[in-house]
């Protein structure tokens, strides 16, 4: 599933392919979850922001369209003349002739169109704080981590700890960390180490174009390449890199999940 590095590199791409134009017409499939798309129609897009895994996108009337990809999503601007792709879920015609489109061959992922306040969705209402602003830090993590004896791994992603992290980067920053997944209790130290991977990773990942692994892509459908320097998600059975210890799999609250048995003790 896309995590926050993924959808903010899609976000890039979209802002200056979408700000300005007019949504004239709209398509879907006839699903609930993607049927909202016809309520964007008419409506000129503002801005294009993130928050957590979830793309918004500004309308000029104050509302706001929120896609999240699921498992396969695939957002794309096609030029004229484009014939649609059999597995797009919602589309978009914009005033230059150009088709935004949604395309989700596991049909996982879902559409509505809410006021500027976000927060009536239940699932953004409860997302924790962004990564990368201000009110993230090692004290708020430490605390957050703090009021529940649930593993680790679950807490960060539950998203309520913080937004964005998914499957890849929880591995990821734990390792960086030295983390142990599974791990009830955390130290102040481990905190404080755990929240600056967090945000290490994130960057990275962003700075790499995301993480492409099977069905991600990016707006012009190019893969990302922070597969590339992965260091834990996905190698267990190989080397780790930074003590030589066969990395080792195990499944932490039903999530395939790697970690150094060296590195990373309980």
């Amino acid at each position: 599933m896309p995590e926050l590095p993924e959808v903010e590199t899609v976000r890039r791409g979209l802002e200056p392919l979408l700000v300005g134009r007019t949504l004239v017409t709209a398509g879907s499939h006839p699903s609930a979850k993607f049927s909202a798309a016809a309520e964007a129609a008419g409506r000129t897009v503002d801005a294009v922001d993130r928050r957590g895994k979830y793309l918004l996108v500004g309308l000029d009337d104050g509302l706001r369209l929120v896609i999240h990809l699921g498992m396969t999503g695939q957002l794309r601007v096609d030029p004229a003349g484009i014939a649609p792709d059999p597995y797009d879920r919602a589309w978009w015609d914009l005033d230059d002739g150009r088709r935004f489109a949604l395309r989700d061959v596991r049909r996982f992922g879902r559409i509505a169109v809410v006021g500027d306040d976000v927060r009536s969705l239940p699932t953004l209402a409860a997302l924790g704080p962004e990564p990368f602003d201000a009110a993230f830090t090692p004290a708020s993590l430490w605390t957050a981590l703090r009021r529940s004896s649930t593993k680790v791994k679950s807490q960060l992603l539950g998203q309520r700890v913080v937004a964005g992290v998914g499957n890849i980067y929880a591995d990821e920053a734990l390792w960086r960390a030295g983390v142990h997944p599974a791990a009830r209790t955390v130290s102040r130290a481990a905190a404080t180490r755990l929240h600056r991977a967090i945000v290490e990773v994130l960057a990275e990942g962003i700075e790499h174009g995301g993480t492409t692994l099977r069905d991600y892509r990016t707006v012009d459908g190019g893969s990302g390449e922070n597969q590339h320097r992965l260091d834990c998600y996905g190698r267990s059975g190989l080397p780790c890199n930074r003590c030589g210890t066969t990395l080792r799999r195990s499944v932490v609250d039903a999530r395939g999940t790697s970690w150094c048995p060296s590195c990373q003790r309980r």
